[in-house]
């Protein structure tokens, strides 16, 4: 992770700021380029606050367009999927994947993980999505089995919650 002690985000020029918090919503540097703009309506303090940050962003993502948040959630990787496989995921995915042990699984795990994958996909038209960062195998396949049943918009709204813990658990990461 980027550290920059000496430097608050209020100090930050556009580029290096939206290059910091980029990567905070997966592939999606248009939360962190809404910020910036949102930059001139707050105090210069406001921006070296995490929890505000996290705050604003959240609020931005929730602000948008059910097109955009869909785009938001397809972004996302499946968990111990194709991009984990082919060495393709975002570092800090890598990082979170990796905690949980999901890079660990046997060709059998694998193949389940696969197979649930694409069943949660064809359901809902968009990866299965928790915020693994603590969880184990267990918790990830039993949440998988429990999410399943859902209706489209129970999950679409349980995705985006967990979009937002793990844009939380990214913040709390960059601790500047």
């Amino acid at each position: 992770m980027m550290h920059h002690p000496s430097v608050s985000c209020s100090q930050l020029n556009e580029a290096a700021f939206i290059a910091l918090f980029a990567s905070v919503y997966e592939h999606s540097s248009w939360v962190a380029e809404q910020l910036w703009r949102q930059k001139s309506e707050h105090p210069s303090e406001y921006f070296n606050d995490m929890e505000k940050i996290q705050t604003a962003m959240r609020g931005i993502v929730d602000q948008s367009t059910d097109e955009q948040k869909l785009l938001l959630l397809r972004a996302h990787p499946d968990l111990a999927g194709k991009a984990a496989l082919s060495g393709s995921l975002t570092p800090a995915s890598k990082s979170e994947q990796s905690g949980a042990g999901l890079d660990q699984c046997s060709q059998e795990e694998l193949a389940y993980f696969l197979q649930l994958n694409d069943q949660y996909h064809s359901k809902f038209g968009f990866p299965f999505i928790m915020a693994v960062k603590g969880a184990t195998k267990e918790q990830i396949l039993a949440g998988f089995e429990s999410r399943m049943p859902n209706d489209l918009q129970t999950e679409f709204d349980r995705a985006m919650s967990e979009v937002h813990k793990i844009a939380a658990f990214r913040l709390a990461d960059l601790s500047l």
